[in-house]
């Protein structure tokens, strides 16, 4: 496999995603494979000018600019499942939900449910662990406004099937955001889980239990914590506390 200049392997097709994810079996190469994504040319191209351009506040940095892993240990009975990265956040640290006012919230809410060791999560190097939960997002680049194409959305689903799969002892996966929620179905579809028809419909709160190959598995809802809801009250901390107290007590309790 090609290397590209940050001697990560290249993925430049659907195709390739679907076959690289499906050979990995060990999240740290996922994560290097997760990075040298170049399947979708609107995305490669969006988040390259932003880390090229930067914003101000930024432009001594070096960003990333390329795919955002995600973090966490390969035990985790937990999986928190976002959007997408931030332009000038996960885009420009190179660590999922890192560096802008979401991740503010949902690191110090993982602090406040023990599955952090600090509320914050500034670059990488900062000290920051996590215990029982991996973060992850359903599109690993930066889209312009926002906003990811179903088609980006679909190309970038093997790399999440691969990292869930690659959780052998997960139950709970706490989704953050309409977005995600909708690109999770397909993904737990395919690996086996029996999926409620209609699909259930998303909302803060929202509790879905499935069965599949490995035994039970729990879908929360939570609105996201973009600045939208969090600035608006739309969102609370205490309300994104009961959804993390929820997953913690259903994966410490799950056979």
């Amino acid at each position: 496999m090609a290397v590209d200049a940050g001697g990560f392997p290249v993925t430049r097709t659907p195709a390739g995603v679907v076959r690289a994810a499906r050979a990995t079996r060990e999240l740290a190469v996922l994560d290097q494979r997760i990075s040298g994504c170049y399947a979708c040319p609107r995305l490669v191209a969006w988040r390259e000018e932003v880390a090229r351009v930067k914003r101000a506040s930024f432009r001594d940095e070096d960003y990333w600019g390329r795919p955002v892993p995600g973090m966490g240990p390969a035990d985790a009975r937990i999986a928190v499942v976002g959007l997408a990265p931030a332009a000038h956040g996960g885009n420009r640290t190179g660590r999922v939900f890192t560096g802008d006012r979401s991740g503010d919230w949902i690191f110090a809410a993982l602090w406040r449910a023990g599955l952090a060791n600090q509320p914050t999560s500034t670059h990488i190097g900062d000290g920051l662990e996590l215990t029982d939960v991996r973060v992850a997002a359903a599109v690993r680049c930066a889209p312009p406004a926002n906003a990811p194409t179903p088609e980006e959305r679909d190309t970038c689903s093997p790399w999440l099937a691969r990292e869930l799969d690659l959780l052998p002892r997960l139950r709970v996966v706490v989704v953050l955001g309409g977005f995600g929620w909708t690109a999770l179905w397909p993904v737990l579809g395919a690996a086996g889980y029996a999926i409620p028809r209609p699909r259930p419909a998303f909302g803060h709160g929202a509790e879905v239990e499935l069965t599949g190959p490995r035994g039970p598995l729990t879908v929360l809802g939570s609105y996201h914590v973009s600045q939208q809801n969090t600035f608006t009250g739309k969102l609370t901390e205490p309300m994104l506390d009961a959804v993390l107290t929820r997953a913690t007590h259903l994966a410490r309790s799950a056979p």
